[in-house]
């Protein structure tokens, strides 16, 4: 896709992983039902008590359900303006129904949200959850990759489920972090115009970094949220690591945009595709998963039995998806002529696409 933007909003995000907003993530699981996804630290949705997996049920006193009707819930939130307040109501998990108003402020995302190491029959694996490809991502992802390194993992887990984004050589950074000696110097992304431009074209290859893992195999967690330059991280992993996904279906965007400033807005229209090292780069319709599973909003992310991590932990055990999840794939593969069910993350676009918050 191509999108405008304004410009202090893209600066804000590229330079700082911020944005202005309430300071949530959100999962719309049919057009009535919204839930938590994530919430940022020292954000107006923390301080107002929301939690991952609450419900949303009205937004300035007009319910989800009439909103989705209408076509307004896209809106219903109100501009990205500092000082603008929105009234919300939602039930807990524990099923006690709150409303707040709160007032949209500069919102920093954590763009390593959370870093662990996680027990498989006794042996070390690391967990991170990555949530913005944006320039202070380089030094957080240096600090957790040293932080797994340390502790010896043996297998790593890497969770794109809402990261829509950003930097093309932050995510060769993380491609070289994961790959190791096996992929250094190698091929990660290949960027081809038309011909128009060939001139353009141009290989960007693994780098040796001191943080860097070399285990035999990731398994990435992900979502029609994950987009971009996630995806080019799976892709450009892919002839050299086996990489098994776990979750939904990734969004599907195998091109890059250049910038272009227009006055207080910047402007960036789709320039080039890309493939990777096998040439392979046709993925416009997201990368499928080898183990379906559903978002855990139920349990906090980096929780051993939240669903998409158990998953992966089950995977990376057993060397096979868990019953649930092969039930599932028998299932979507006898319905695979049936309209895909609802999946709002689909039909995000731009920079909402990327920041993928409130």
């Amino acid at each position: 896709f191509s999108y405008i933007a304004g410009k202090a909003a893209t600066d804000a995000f590229f330079s700082n992983s911020q944005f202005i907003g309430i300071g949530f993530s959100q999962r719309q699981l049919t057009p009535a039902e919204i839930r938590v996804a994530q919430v940022f630290p020292d954000s107006p949705a923390s301080e107002a008590g929301l939690r991952r997996g609450d419900a949303l049920n009205a937004i300035d006193g007009r319910s989800v359900e009439e909103l989705g009707a209408s076509g307004e819930l896209g809106g219903a939130f109100g501009p990205s303006t500092a000082g603008y307040s929105v009234r919300i109501q939602w039930r807990t998990l524990q099923g006690a129904i709150r409303t707040e108003t709160v007032t949209k402020r500069a919102v920093t995302i954590p763009t390593v949200s959370q870093t662990a190491v996680l027990d498989v029959r006794g042996l070390p694996v690391g967990y991170v959850h990555f949530r913005n490809f944006v320039e202070p991502s380089t030094g957080a992802l240096n600090a957790a990759f040293a932080k797994l390194r340390q502790a010896g993992v043996v297998d790593l887990i890497l969770d794109l489920r809402y990261n829509g984004g950003g930097l093309i050589d932050v995510a060769q950074h993380l491609g070289s972090l994961i790959g190791g000696s096996r992929t250094n110097s190698q091929v990660f992304v290949e960027f081809q115009h038309n011909d128009k431009q060939m001139s353009l074209n141009r290989q960007l290859r693994f780098g040796n970094r001191a943080q860097q893992l070399n285990v035999p195999r990731v398994v990435i967690l992900t979502s029609r949220a994950s987009a971009s330059s996630s995806e080019l991280v799976i892709n450009g992993l892919a002839p050299f690591i086996p990489v098994t996904l776990v979750g939904r279906r990734s969004f599907g965007k195998p091109v890059g945009q250049y910038s272009f400033d227009f006055c207080d807005k910047v402007i960036f229209p789709v320039s080039f595709q890309s493939v990777n090292a096998s040439g392979s780069g046709d993925f416009f319709n997201g990368f499928p998963v080898d183990c379906p599973m559903r978002d855990g909003l139920n349990r906090p992310l980096g929780h051993p039995e939240e669903a998409m991590l158990a998953e992966a932990l089950y995977f990376l055990e057993h060397g096979t998806c868990s019953p649930e999840s092969l039930a599932e794939k028998n299932q979507r593969s006898l319905q695979a002529t049936a309209p895909e069910r609802f999946d709002a993350d689909r039909t995000m676009t731009g920079f909402d696409q990327l920041i993928n918050a409130r």
